[in-house]
């Protein structure tokens, strides 16, 4: 018997129905409101932590607008503020707010298979043994790799470009994923992979074989060793994946 632990495209609800708004305009501006508020959602899934003044300038909107979101998603209990530690406790100097998406947040945009998933992964884990587990979460990793297989080849030994077909194809997947670069310019040079949603978390938190299938998965579809920095899994706000970008290998 063959376990499936699959993921839907990550949808946002509106308050209010959107076929009201075709009679009540004061239904229209309120649904109207919800998508733009679903909008700052998503962006600090992707990119958080981000501030006020770096979400209106993504999303187009004005400080005032992003802010009012903002307050309405805190009272909300969907994001949160996030403070560098190197800034606690500091009454000067002190950055601009950032939000990450909260707990509550994580779990609003995850699936309402999780129970069921983690109880199937528990039985299969007692009745045949962690490896069993290992065995599917590598199995699971496994499709991805082989529907990437193309793209990656067309691109070559780019390691920067395979990590940008990489985060797109978790984009895709339900992983908000998203690349930046590090210390460009200088030996240390890479490319930091942050998945700011993960469809899997609360079965990952259980069940770290899925962590470490991804990782081992990311190293051989980049053809560099890669670092696994920090997982939502363990707690943080988003998962990072260091990519140096010397040191290919021979696929």
């Amino acid at each position: 018997m063959r376990f499936e632990l699959s993921h839907t495209d990550v949808v946002f609800i509106t308050d209010r129905p959107v076929a009201d708004g075709a009679q009540d305009p004061d239904c229209a501006t309120h649904v109207l409101e919800a998508r733009t508020r679903d909008r700052v959602l998503q962006a600090i899934s992707e990119d958080g932590p981000l501030s006020a003044t770096a979400l209106a300038s993504r999303l187009g909107l004005t400080p005032a607008a992003v802010r009012r979101h903002l307050d309405l998603l805190v009272d909300k209990g969907d994001i949160e503020e996030h403070e560098p530690a190197a800034t606690r406790g500091r009454g000067r100097g002190r950055p601009a707010r950032a939000y990450v998406l909260s707990e509550a947040g994580h779990i609003g945009m995850g699936s309402d298979y999780d129970d069921v998933a983690t109880s199937a992964l528990r039985f299969l884990a007692e009745r045949a043994g962690d490896e069993a587990v290992g065995e599917f979460a590598r199995e699971r990793i496994a499709d991805l790799e082989e529907r990437l297989a193309e793209q990656l080849d067309a691109v070559g030994d780019d390691v920067a470009a395979r990590a940008e077909i990489l985060a797109t194809a978790l984009t895709s997947n339900g992983f908000a994923a998203s690349t930046r670069p590090v210390a460009a310019g200088t030996p240390l040079a890479g490319v930091q992979l942050c998945q700011g949603h993960c469809p899997v978390q609360h079965v990952a938190a259980e069940f770290p074989q899925f962590c470490d299938a991804e990782t081992d998965a990311f190293s051989r579809l980049l053809g560099v060793h890669v670092q696994r920095l920090a997982t939502l899994a363990h707690g943080e706000h988003v998962c990072t994946t260091f990519i140096p970008l010397s040191g290919r290998t021979t696929q």
